[in-house]
């Protein structure tokens, strides 16, 4: 779900970082500085226990989910920023001899090339996503690393939590091969 909301939301988080409308980009540039430079963490224990003090009765799964996607839309607008910038100038050109609007030059010319080159980053993200997933146990979230741990302290055994490192690794390969393939895929102009 982190990824579903994030994803769009950073793209279009990166046309208002680019837009030409200062007040939106000093709010937006606020917002970064903020998500970046917290804890996630600390923005899950905020969206939880904050929100509830304030009076925003929020559930657990809300919170963490919530702050996730702030979080991480935060990261993916920088990214798809630096994609789009990365852009020649010369495309938005030969689009606009073309005729070609500039949605449409957007949709077919700069998305696909900005995706090509995002691409690492993007995956880079998803793996520290799936590894941030034990955050939420902080509020009191049951997940992977929670379990292992309480059966760890049962058991008095350390096994529980060697498992649960064996399973965010083969999760992560499997992210990574998954990327891998798509990178190969679209790696079409390579000779």
């Amino acid at each position: 779900l982190t990824l579903v909301c994030s994803i769009p939301l950073g793209f279009l988080g990166s046309h208002v970082s680019l837009g030409k409308s200062k007040p939106a980009k000093f709010i937006y540039n606020i917002y970064l500085v903020v998500m970046r430079g917290t804890p996630l963490i600390l923005q899950v224990l905020f969206m939880y226990f904050g929100l509830n003090l304030a009076g925003i009765h929020i559930g657990r799964f809300e919170s963490a989910l919530l702050s996730f996607v702030l979080n991480y839309t935060a990261y993916f607008s920088e990214i798809f920023r630096g994609g789009i910038q990365s852009i020649n100038r010369g495309q938005y050109e030969a689009a606009s001899v073309l005729g070609l609007s500039r949605g449409l030059t957007m949709r077919k010319i700069v998305i696909p090339q900005v995706f090509k080159i995002v691409l690492p980053s993007l995956g880079n993200e998803v793996i520290n996503l799936v590894k941030d997933t034990a955050l939420v146990s902080i509020i009191a979230l049951g997940d992977l690393l929670k379990i292992a741990y309480s059966a760890s302290m049962r058991e008095a055994n350390i096994m529980p939590l060697v498992a649960a490192a064996v399973f965010y690794l083969a999760i992560n390969a499997i992210v990574s091969l998954v990327l891998k393939k798509i990178e190969k895929r679209m790696n079409y102009y390579r000779i």
